[in-house]
């Protein structure tokens, strides 16, 4: 099975759409003329009407500009979707300084593209849009035409007034961005990794309907091997016993029967052994995941301890390559001690694994098990990232999504002083592990998940 990229698993920037841009203006351009209209026909304020709407103007330019150039459907580089929500602020100023500046109660519009770069954009680029933004809240606090008001009368705020505005401008520009950019990466992380989980397991069915192709191939080669049996036995029949092809009959005759042997082995797997290849007990669960690493030398304590009769369930390989993924991480940050506890009462089955290393750091720990979150430092994820492949944080999200599918709670803390290191701790209701954990996928697909989200520990 190929290899999923390591790249089309990263975080990627979401380009803005150019219709997104276009229709958000359309709709700033029709509340900027409503508002500006009420207040000159229907306030009866005077203001300066025409060069108020040669500013609105500007901004409808621009719209059948863009339209006329690219598609809807066209994406914006991130340097194109800067300068557009750069122009929206610049051309939301110079509509303030013809109205009043911040004493104009619109001013608090210059957090929409501020807030629209923070969910689309980088922090950088949404960093330097709220800097123009308080540049010209500052420039309009220092200079700007008066507030349109009843005629023969002035309407002049407090300084200190209208220091509060700009204040309250440039908190709600840095609130505003910060929150709007966490939630939106939170989604977009979110999305990524679940992307990625469903691309990995999509790959594993593939492995899941190759029991299928096994039976038919054994099926279609069944006829031409019965032909080679029945010429090569024809032949023995036909040339002497002691002759120079002899042994060479005798030969051909065995691999024909070794054949015939595999064949009805592959064409017979899925009735005949299914019963016992998919009923494993707790002890052979936690023996199947701790063999791969004491292969590679590693020495991993086991005990098991429990009330009553050892819980048997069918064999599960999303919690398998769970269970694996975090004994992999045990091993990869431990000093020199992983240590399983598998245990059982009449209503709850659980597995523990510690290990004797650092554990997880106090700002990882309320975050442990989200996607893309990880430990590594960035020298070991890019050398993850060119030897293997990994390095993406993504793997024990994916154990533990895999985990609490099967109907398990999977708790993830560091050992309590002055011990250390990681434990996490799976526990299943007894009933839930003894059906199959409550799902039973097609097929055994461990071997290659583990292969492909091996190198995504935390």
């Amino acid at each position: 099975m190929a290899a999923i990229p390591t790249k089309s698993l990263k975080p990627s920037p979401r380009q803005l759409r150019l219709d997104t841009l276009v229709r958000l203006r359309w709709l700033a351009v029709a509340g900027q003329s409503a508002a500006v209209a009420a207040v000159r026909f229907g306030l009866g304020f005077p203001l300066p009407f025409e060069l108020c709407f040669l500013v609105i103007a500007a901004s409808v330019w621009t719209n059948l500009l863009l339209r006329i150039q690219y598609p809807a459907s066209h994406r914006l580089s991130d340097n194109a979707a800067t300068a557009l929500l750069g122009f929206d602020i610049l051309q939301l100023a110079a509509l303030l300084y013809l109205t009043g500046g911040l004493e104009n109660p619109f001013a608090m519009l210059f957090l929409a593209p501020v807030l629209i770069s923070a969910t689309a954009l980088t922090p950088e680029r949404t960093l330097a849009l709220g800097l123009l933004a308080v540049g010209c809240a500052t420039f309009l606090v220092l200079t700007h035409r008066p507030l349109p008001w009843f005629p023969g009368q002035t309407l002049s705020l407090p300084f200190l007034y209208v220091s509060g505005i700009w204040t309250a401008i440039l908190l709600g520009t840095v609130f505003t961005g910060i929150y709007a950019w966490r939630v939106a990466e939170e989604a977009r992380q979110l999305a990524q990794a679940l992307a990625a989980t469903e691309l990995v397991l999509a790959r594993e069915q593939h492995l899941s309907q190759l029991d299928g192709l096994a039976a038919a191939a054994a099926h279609e080669l069944g006829t031409p091997l019965a032909t080679i049996a029945l010429v090569s036995k024809e032949l023995a029949h036909a040339l002497p016993k002691d002759g120079p092809v002899a042994e060479d009959l005798r030969l051909l005759q065995e691999q024909v029967e070794r054949c015939r042997s595999i064949l009805t082995k592959l064409t017979s797997m899925g009735e005949e052994e299914e019963g016992f290849l998919e009923t494993v007990s707790l002890s052979h669960l936690v023996e199947e995941i701790v063999e791969p690493q004491r292969a590679v030398g590693f020495d991993v304590r086991v005990s098991t301890r429990g009330d009553g009769p050892e819980p048997m369930g069918r064999r599960n390989p999303g919690v398998v390559y769970g269970l694996s993924n975090i004994l992999d991480n045990a091993t990869d940050f431990a000093d020199s001690q992983v240590t399983i506890e598998a245990g059982w009462s009449p209503h709850e089955v659980f597995i523990e694994i510690r290990d004797d290393g650092p554990g997880y750091a106090p700002d990882i720990l309320l975050r442990v098990g989200e996607p893309y979150v990880t430990t590594r430092s960035a020298a070991e994820r890019t050398e993850a990232d060119n030897d293997e492949g990994g390095g993406l944080g993504l793997g024990l999200f994916i154990a533990k999504t895999l985990i609490e599918r099967s109907g398990a709670e999977l708790v993830l803390t560091n050992a309590a002083p002055p011990a250390t290191g990681a434990v996490a701790r799976i526990v299943w209701p007894r009933h839930a592990f003894e059906q199959g954990a409550a799902i039973s996928p097609q097929g055994d697909s461990t071997g290659s998940l583990k292969e492909q989200g091996k190198n995504s520990h935390i």
